[in-house]
């Protein structure tokens, strides 16, 4: 307490013990006494003020800390407790705090690191441009509801994450490259993406990458785009039946040719990660090409081709398929065939047609799969086609990858947070899946009504209506049956 402050308090004291006392002073006294309080309580802001600066400047060391002026008597004791930069309970940094908090921004200054937003996350680049590293998320809700269907265990309403992922991705030098993601969504950890990569340039417009750990695929057109970028709620059947025993994933290898108008790659794989290393994995080989004879800003003509060829160990050689045809979330809705054992490999083969102009795309896929049985069987044979298209009735783009021939995240024009409308499309689709040749055979089809709003390039809802018509010989509804099933959902992208 100051010199002043306690004359003042002692003078108070006396006052209340002699009530006499408290008229002793003279009116020129009293003022004196109160400039002098008010001359402690400007000092006293000055020294905050000095305080709020140092902290500043400890903070953001690149900037010039500002220079405060002292204020009036008059003006300090109104506005004192507002420029605290602290809770009014605790005590401001001690000289040792404010000297570590020097040297952490001193050593983050001298590191030159470099941050960006893009997809709602930070991207990190290293001063010399040596590292960058960026976290990844993936958060896709669903709700669907089933109706019309004879059977009363196929009319459900249903939800579920369709992705709930965490990652991160960087580059270490020019070439070095990583990725890694995890899967929550069944409320179980599931290892997808995980892979290091090399890249290079071979020539003016010509380079490659080679990609080694847990692969996602690259076949056909929507088996080949992520769940967060299909313009439907679910792939189409091609995608999603005419394919490996193990799935999407693999672990094993991915050499990438690019050009300036397509790409080409290959894939060698074993199982997925399992956990399991008491027999030997399938294996596992898949080409793609893709190729857009026609490319401009505004109009793209894609062609494609892929194939895979697996070899299936015994002991792992039980087939069957189990197809969605009318939306994920409902397990009764499916193609099925029941088990099929004895399977010694499959080899299947597509085709792609499609592009897009302006604000209009289409695209046509089919393929077929067989299945080997042994002791002589015929092969267990798998068709499926499908016809899909869009309309951005707002103008924007699709979003086409041309790098790698599959849908990517859209460029919206103009973005909901910016006071735009976002990126509104109108879908729809056509599929057909037929399994053959077997003793429980299945067929089916569907016809889907959809619209995407993208609010901006990582946050869309989207709207499918589905109506569906299944014919099964196996599992618990079989025969004929139709139905229709709304399926609404809301994703974001990092």
């Amino acid at each position: 307490m100051t010199r002043t402050l306690m004359a003042s308090a002692a003078f108070l004291a006396l006052a209340v013990a002699n009530p006499a006392l408290a008229q002793a002073p003279t009116r020129d006294e009293l003022a004196d006494l109160v400039r002098a309080q008010a001359a402690e309580i400007a000092s006293l802001r000055q020294r905050v003020d000095a305080l709020e600066a140092t902290r500043t400047a400890a903070a953001a060391p690149q900037q010039s800390a500002p220079v405060v002026a002292a204020a009036e008597p008059e003006q300090a004791a109104p506005t004192i407790l507002s420029t605290q930069p602290y809770a009014a309970q605790l005590l401001p940094p001690g000289p040792a705090e404010r000297d570590i908090e020097r040297v952490r921004a001193t050593a983050v200054a001298a590191t030159d690191v470099t941050t960006e937003w893009g997809q709602g996350l930070p991207v990190f680049h290293s001063g010399d441009g040596t590292f960058s590293f960026k976290p990844r998320g993936r958060i896709i809700t669903d709700v669907s509801t089933t109706r019309g269907s004879k059977y009363d265990g196929r009319n459900l309403t249903t939800t579920g994450m369709r992705a709930l992922r965490m990652g991160l991705e960087g580059t270490v030098g020019s070439h070095l490259f990583y990725q890694f993601e995890s899967d929550f969504s069944e409320n179980a950890v599931d290892v997808v993406t995980a892979f290091i990569g090399w890249k290079n340039k071979i020539a003016p417009g010509l380079d490659y990458d080679v990609r080694v750990g847990h692969l996602f695929n690259d076949r056909s057109f929507e088996g080949s785009t992520g769940s967060d970028s299909t313009p439907f709620a679910e792939r189409t059947v091609v995608a999603t039946a005419i394919i490996p025993q193990r799935a999407f994933y693999g672990l094993g290898i991915m050499p990438r040719l690019f050009w300036k108008t397509g790409h080409a790659s290959l894939t060698v794989t074993g199982d997925r990660i399992d956990g399991d290393q008491s027999t030997s994995d399938n294996r596992t080989v898949i080409a793609r090409a893709h190729w857009n004879p026609i490319k401009s800003p505004r109009q793209v003509l894609h062609l494609g081709i892929w194939g895979f060829d697996e070899h299936l160990q015994p002991g792992k050689n039980t087939l069957g398929r189990n197809t969605v045809i009318g939306g994920r979330f409902n397990g009764a809705l499916r193609l099925s065939t029941g088990d099929i054992i004895g399977g010694t490999g499959t080899t299947g083969y597509g085709a792609e047609l499609g592009g897009y102009t302006g604000p209009l795309w289409v695209m046509a896929e089919a393929g077929e799969r067989h299945a080997r049985l042994d002791n002589g069987r015929p092969d267990f044979v798998t068709q499926a086609w499908s016809v899909s298209g869009g309309f951005f009735i707002t103008g924007d783009l699709p979003p086409y990858n041309p790098r790698l021939g599959s849908f990517g995240q859209p460029k919206v024009l103009r973005p909901v947070f910016d006071g735009g409308p976002g990126a509104i499309e109108l879908t729809a689709r056509y599929e057909n899946l037929e399994f053959k040749d077997i003793a429980t055979p299945a067929q089916g089809w569907a016809a889907t009504l959809g619209a995407n709003w993208y609010l901006n390039s990582f946050v869309r809802f989207q709207v499918n209506a589905i109506h569906w018509n299944t014919e099964n010989t196996a599992g618990i509804y079989t025969g004929k049956d139709d139905g229709e099933t709304l399926t609404a959902r809301v994703g974001v992208t990092f």
